[in-house]
């Protein structure tokens, strides 16, 4: 068992704490702080602890020097010097003289946060690629290492995996809820099960629907993915989004558990990938040449609804059709009605599902929403995380 953030004393301690604060950000402006908000608890219990709160986190992807001024930390310490209604300093620095000066004046309860820690990546990949040296470097800055970013766990970079390999370290609140509900969702779960398993490749989920036909009563193909498997089972697809390398594992993994994964059988088609385009209906077997697979048809909707409402735990993870365009977002929405009115255990995961959530009004209680989807889909795959693994044992 993992040390979690009320094993350690943290009064007067230089506590850093790697949030995962990567939010969408455009003009500077933040579209939606959730993963902010999500931080809290654990900052806010360091604080009250009169620990020196050190906060780390990254924002983006940086390739370029022209990436600093648009993933810059700045606005994400300001949202959360309101939310915690207590300045964040920002310090405009990774390491460095000022980065240490600004530690070494800290007083209990003083919380800081430095910048990008991608802004490292731009000297080799330092970051990314867990450098030992500055690993070490953001080590001594603290005495306790604190990992509240569920969305990197599976991850090997400096900021988690390297800080955690050089101090005493634990999970904060907000990974050891995501570690609990999606353990207990693989592990202990009521049946019936039901996975629905959304998105564009099959092979960037062959582990998570390898590990789901084990453990699940039915697993639902959904969104791009069951073109990949129409075409292993010689059905056309027109121009529909296909995953070549993964045809003959669609193939085999059909034939041998048939009875629970669950394709589409009628879809909606289109010309182009546009409001503008018509539609039609039409049933898996006839897809026109030009035409691509776009969301589920009315059949396929009451399909599922039937496999979801007689379902005790729910994992769903990847939208039903292209659900940003409105004219192909009925299933989406209609999945999402179903969810909101089951009295299932349901875990939701996936950047582009927590979107469609958003976006439909989901209303159930009875769910947990998973802040990581890279990490919550290897956990569904059985991965060990690596953010996790290194983690002080109890």
């Amino acid at each position: 068992m993992k040390k979690n953030a009320t094993d350690f004393k943290v009064k007067n301690q230089k506590v850093i704490i790697r949030c995962d604060l990567n939010v969408p950000i455009k003009n500077g402006i933040i579209e939606d702080d959730t993963r902010i908000k999500k931080s809290l608890d654990t900052i806010e219990y360091l604080i009250n602890g009169n620990a020196k709160v050190i906060i780390l986190s990254h924002l983006g992807r940086i390739k370029d020097e022209n990436d600093k001024s648009l993933y810059s930390l700045k606005p994400i310490a300001k949202r959360m010097s309101e939310l915690l209604y207590k300045e964040v300093k920002f310090i405009p620095f990774t390491k460095g003289v000022e980065v240490e000066d600004a530690i070494n004046n800290m007083k209990p309860q003083d919380v800081i946060m430095l910048e990008n820690t991608r802004f490292e990546d731009l000297n080799g990949n330092l970051e990314s690629k867990n450098d030992m040296e500055l690993s070490k470097y953001w080590a001594s800055l603290g005495d306790l290492f604190i990992n509240d970013a569920f969305g990197t766990l599976h991850r090997s970079h400096a900021s988690n995996v390297g800080i955690a390999t050089f101090l005493p370290s634990a999970m904060g609140f907000l990974v050891k809820e995501e570690v609990e509900k999606i353990s207990e969702c693989l592990t202990n779960s009521k049946k019936p099960l039901v996975v629905i398993l959304g998105g564009a490749k099959v092979s960037d989920k062959i582990g998570v629907i390898k590990n789901a036909v084990e453990i699940a009563d039915k697993v639902i193909i959904t969104g791009g993915m069951p073109y990949t498997f129409f075409k292993s089972l010689g059905y056309n697809v027109g121009l529909s989004i296909v995953d070549n390398d993964s045809i003959d594992f669609c193939k085999e993994i059909y034939k041998k558990y048939r009875d629970k994964i669950v394709l589409p059988i009628d879809l909606i088609v289109a010309q182009s990938i546009s409001e503008y385009s018509q539609t039609r209906l039409t049933n898996r077997e006839n897809i026109g040449d030009k035409e691509i697979g776009v969301d589920i048809g009315t059949a396929t909707i009451n399909l599922y609804k039937s496999i979801v409402m007689t379902a005790a735990t729910i994992i769903w993870n990847g939208p039903c059709g292209v659900f940003e365009i409105s004219k192909f977002s009925n299933g989406t929405r209609k999945l999402v009605e179903f969810l909101n009115i089951t009295s299932a255990k349901i875990l939701i995961g996936g950047g582009d599902t927590i979107s469609a959530i958003n976006k439909f009004e989901f209303k159930n209680t009875n769910a947990h929403i998973s802040t990581g989807g890279g990490a919550s889909l290897e956990m569904l795959e059985g991965k060990e995380l690596p953010g996790l693994k290194v983690i002080s044992d109890k």
